[in-house]
Formats: C-alpha cells, structure tokens, sequence
C-alpha cells in the first residue's frame, strides 16, 4: 500500500484497537514499514536501551508496549488521534540520540529530538498542520513528568502552560512509564504517584 493508504491503516489499528502493537508488528513483519517514513519506525528495532530501566529491550518493543498501554487510556484524552500517534512516535528522536556513555546506553535530549523527527515524518503523510503540531508538542513533553519528580533543571513549566495540555501529557508519559516489561506492582504505584504529582503541581497553580 502508499503511505498515504498506510497512514489511513496505522490510524485506524490506533483508533480502534484494543492492542494495537499486533496489528502493527503485523504490517512491520510483512513488509509495509520498509517505504519512509515508516522505516524510521522499523529502525527502532536496532535501538537497544539501558535494560536496567527497560526489561523489554529494544526502543520498538518499548514502543509496542507504550501503545498498547496508551490505548487503555485513550478514552480519556481529547483526541485519541493525535494522542496515538504521539505514542508511537514518542521515542523517536532515539533513533538519533542513543549513546554508550561509560558503559551505559543513554538517549539524552531525545524528547527534543523527537519532536524533530515525528514533525519531518508526519509532514510527509499529512497536510493538517494542527494535527501534527499536537503531536509534536506531546512527543516534546513527555519527558517532563519525570523532570518536574526529579526537580531537573530540564522541567519547563511556563512552556508546557503556552504550548501544551499538562493533562494530555502527563497522560503519554503515564503510558510511556507503564510500558516496560516486568513492572511490579509496588513500581505501578510508584509511577501512578508521579505522574499525579505533575499534575496537581498544574493544577493547583493554573485553575
């Protein structure tokens, strides 16, 4: 199929799916992520990730992982569209950043990257400016939880308030933190709680 026509599918397996990683490790499998932009998706097979914060290997199994879970919160966005593709697109900027740093395997600055590469990859699928941009900025985001719990220097609050929904991200990054393999219950908890943090810092501060 064109990568228009492959679009129109991911976009739909996102919407509709209750699991979506099955349907798209099937089109991968089969051939249809080989045409760009989409190989950038395949390519994150090759991406090996620090296997102390990520169990499930590689940046596509964490990504698989990271859909599926978005899809069980995705009645709770705004927009299932836009909030699906930021899933999978999330990790994106790893195909670029990804390094062995003193024998550990990093991908800083890899939310910024990110909003890099899903923006030249959903320009060459869509003309809906308003869509990609909403996409972009959550890709950009999702990181920002983690850095609001561990008071880095990287938190940025007053662009998240211009630019972006603190809900809508806080609710990617719930995703991104649950889509990992082995996660004991005692850690769900322990990222439910920082998640819920971020937002409250929001709220109690803007409403």
């Amino acid at each position: 199929m064109t990568c228009e026509e492959l679009f129109l599918k991911v976009d739909e397996i996102l919407i509709n799916c209750n699991e979506p990683s099955m349907k798209i490790k099937q089109l991968i499998d089969e051939g249809e992520f080989d045409q760009k932009p989409f190989l950038k998706i395949k390519k994150l097979e090759n991406i090996e990730q620090n296997l102390m914060h990520h169990p499930e290997g590689n940046v596509l199994n964490h990504t698989l992982l990271v859909v599926d879970k978005a899809s069980e919160y995705k009645e709770l966005s705004t927009n299932k569209s836009v909030f699906m593709w930021a899933a999978l697109l999330h990790d994106v900027g790893k195909l670029t950043t990804t390094r062995e740093r003193k024998g550990k395997i990093t991908a800083y600055g890899h939310d910024l990257q990110g909003e890099i590469l899903a923006r030249q990859f959903l320009h060459q699928l869509t003309t809906d400016e308003e869509f990609i941009n909403n996409v972009c900025v959550l890709v950009k985001y999702h990181m920002q939880p983690l850095f609001y719990d561990k008071k880095l220097i990287f938190f940025k609050e007053k662009e998240i308030i211009n630019e972006g929904d603190y809900e809508e991200i806080a609710l990617l990054s719930l995703a991104d933190r649950l889509g990992r393999g082995n996660l004991c219950t005692e850690k769900i908890k322990s990222e439910e709680k920082r998640i819920n943090n971020f937002k409250n810092y929001f709220a109690d501060k803007y409403k």
